[in-house]
């Protein structure tokens, strides 16, 4: 099974650059930090969770580690290694990718179709993304907090200051968001790797002591342990996922490393480390049953406590990283893919394009995180919002992976829904018992989904309404310039080369017609151009332009980009079947239309929906930043239009 890319120009699938050992010790760094650092908090809340106290017994014991043990084998090296990072789209991972492959039905005129059932899937694609966004807010909330907790087991005297110490660390890392990660990036890979050796190393120490832990690997044990505790251990089950939630990381920087040092990093470092610190951890409680209250800090002797505190701190910030970009990644798909409005884009480095930095992203997500960590308090108290969003999202996953395994790889149905319904059990399994945590804390990420959620549909069907509203005053290309050949005073032509920037290919840009029926001028070049996002991530620089003439001196120019790319118009110019037209985008002026949005009660959408369009539309960044274009080159002709 193998992803194809798709669209106009393909992008043929995403080579990642590297050798093989440099990647997946790049990779180390990046994708892995989420569920590294789940050790940190994950076997607490399992046996202490809100709601739920279960017994440090051996029984018990031997239970929760034989459900990690299968929840890592099960969710992350089969699912989401195994069968999942197959349904690349270009090379590219992630739940909105995964979505982009899943076709919405179109009608006979070729626009897609709303409702049915393939439009409902996309839209739980939509907001299982918007659910990533929650987990963009949590994750660094909990792993920096968890970290700094372990300032307690040295001294009392810092026991009270957790909250403030993580407060300063988030806001010094999202602070140097803008700086980008190109520059300490290669400290990452020697940070984790060490993290993972100290897991390890914890963990064999103390099961040296208690062989007998090994025990745990017989899934009976966990049968067992659903038997003997009844409703508490199926509470339980929702802090047990708590070790498997970055496994919608590892399919979202896909796009970075690629699958091979992913599934290589997985089944060589990461995965016998964590195992080996969660046997570790059950093998000292089976001895020391009071250790409970902090386990990953009772496996390091007194005197490792100190550096042991300063890694694990070291260890979430990366972690914290990886989920910080991945929301600046999604949110530069959402603006490809028309789900969002433009923002300003900063690319921090000039060797890897996936390094990029939102500032109103950034600022609203450091936001978002020092609330939680003032509001919850604690790591136990946002273990409780923990695990909602991740298993949402899990389970959308899993329902759009059929389809695509279906439609896009060939699979049999019955063999799909097979595998697909054997993943599904499980997902669903992890969302019941992470359902019942909404009361505690669960609430947030939903809240935050459902305002993402809710902004990016209307933002989707505003921009839509708005183009059919516009087409009301379209003039088709053809007829706009045999007009001109037959009108009695022709416009004065005058030199350059004018460019006017459109949405609608064949239909005459509402910049132009103003131009001449106020200014009655041409240039001696037009282009009309339009910018076009594909599905697919990349799209090759000689396939960039698709170029149609239209008249002497007049040509329509659509520019295609993947959703993983941020359009560059003066460089597009020059590029594929564009670049033959001899356009000099240095002395090129450029039109845009802008338009001044009226809410009205009219047919479409709510009224308050209308309202928080417009504001949407307000706050975007304009076109001359967004596409780079030269502001003291560019005209803006504004048209009023009624919503």
């Amino acid at each position: 099974m193998r992803g194809q890319a798709d669209g106009h120009g393909g992008g043929g699938g995403h080579v990642v650059h590297g050798s093989l050992a440099a990647l997946t010790f790049g990779a180390l760094g990046i994708v892995f930090g989420d569920i590294g650092t789940s050790p940190l908090y994950a076997m607490r809340e399992t046996f202490r969770g809100h709601g739920h106290e279960i017994a440090v017994n051996s029984d018990n014991v031997l239970g929760v580690l034989s459900l990690i043990v299968w929840s890592l084998v099960v969710i992350i090296s089969l699912k989401y290694v195994l069968f999942v990072m197959r349904a690349d789209n270009g090379g590219e991972g992630g739940i909105l990718a995964l979505t982009s492959l899943v076709r919405p039905d179109r009608g006979p005129d070729g626009e897609a179709r709303k409702g049915g059932r393939r439009w409902m899937l996309i839209l739980l694609g939509l907001f299982g993304t918007a659910l990533l966004y929650g987990d963009g807010v949590i994750t660094p909330a909990i792993s920096v907090l968890a970290a700094v907790e372990g300032t307690g087991e040295v001294t009392e005297s810092l026991e009270g200051y957790a909250v403030p110490i993580a407060l300063v660390i988030l806001v010094g890392l999202f602070a140097i968001q803008r700086r980008g990660t190109a520059s300490i990036g290669r400290l990452f890979g020697p940070i984790m790797l060490a993290w993972f050796a100290v897991l390890a190393l914890l963990g064999v120490v103390h099961m040296l002591d208690e062989p007998s832990v090994v025990r745990a690997v017989n899934p009976l044990y966990g049968f067992r342990f659903f038997v003997e505790n009844g409703f508490d251990s199926f509470l339980a089950l929702g802090s047990v996922f708590l070790v498997v939630t970055g496994g919608e990381a590892l399919y979202a920087d896909m796009g970075h490393f690629g699958r091979r040092p992913i599934a290589r990093g997985w089944f060589l470092v990461a995965l016998p480390a964590l195992a080996l610190n969660y046997f570790g951890q059950g093998a000292m409680l089976l001895g020391e049953p009071s250790a409970i209250e902090s386990p990953f800090y009772r496996l390091a002797p007194t005197w490792g406590l100190v550096p042991l505190v300063v890694l694990a701190t070291c260890a979430t910030v990366i972690a914290s990283q990886a989920l910080i970009s991945g929301v600046f990644s999604l949110t530069m798909q959402a603006i490809q893919l028309g789900y969002a409005p433009r923002h300003k884009i900063a690319h921090t480095s000039a060797a890897s394009f996936g390094q990029i930095y939102i500032p109103a992203v950034n600022w609203a997500l450091m936001a978002a995180c020092l609330a939680v960590v003032i509001g919850f308090g604690s790591s136990t108290n946002l273990a409780a919002a923990y695990g909602v969003a991740v298993t949402s999202t899990m389970v959308v996953t899993t329902m759009l992976l059929y389809v695509v395994l279906v439609e896009r790889f060939g699979w049999t149905a019955w063999k799909a829904k097979l595998l697909c319904g054997a993943f599904l059990i499980v997902d669903v399994a992890f969302f019941g018992a992470n359902i019942l945590k909404i009361p505690a804390g669960g609430w947030f990420p939903l809240v935050i989904a459902a305002g993402v959620f809710t902004m990016m549909t209307t933002w989707r069907t505003g921009r839509s309404l708005l183009g059919e509203r516009m087409k009301r005053g379209q003039v088709p290309l053809d007829r706009f310039f045999a007009s001109i050949a037959r009108a009695p005073v022709k416009p004065q032509i005058v030199p350059g080369t004018a460019v006017y920037l459109f949405s609608t290919p064949g239909v005459t840009p509402s910049a132009l017609l103003s131009n001449v029926r106020h200014n009655n001028v041409l240039h001696r070049q037009v282009v009309m151009l339009a910018i076009k996002t594909d599905q697919v991530p990349r799209v090759l620089p000689a396939r960039r332009a698709e170029v149609t003439p239209i008249a002497e001196g007049v040509d329509q120019v659509i520019l295609h980009y993947g959703f993983m790319e941020e359009p560059r118009v003066l460089l597009g110019l020059t590029q594929g079947a564009a670049g033959k037209l001899g356009i000099d985008p240095t002395t090129a002026s450029f039109f845009l239309g802008a338009e001044s949005l009226v809410v009205t009660r009219a047919p479409g959408m709510a009224v308050w929906r209308e309202h928080l369009f417009a504001a949407l539309s307000r706050n975007a960044t304009p076109a001359v930043r967004s596409f780079g274009l030269p502001p003291e080159r560019t005209v803006t002709l504004g048209q009023q239009v009624l919503l």
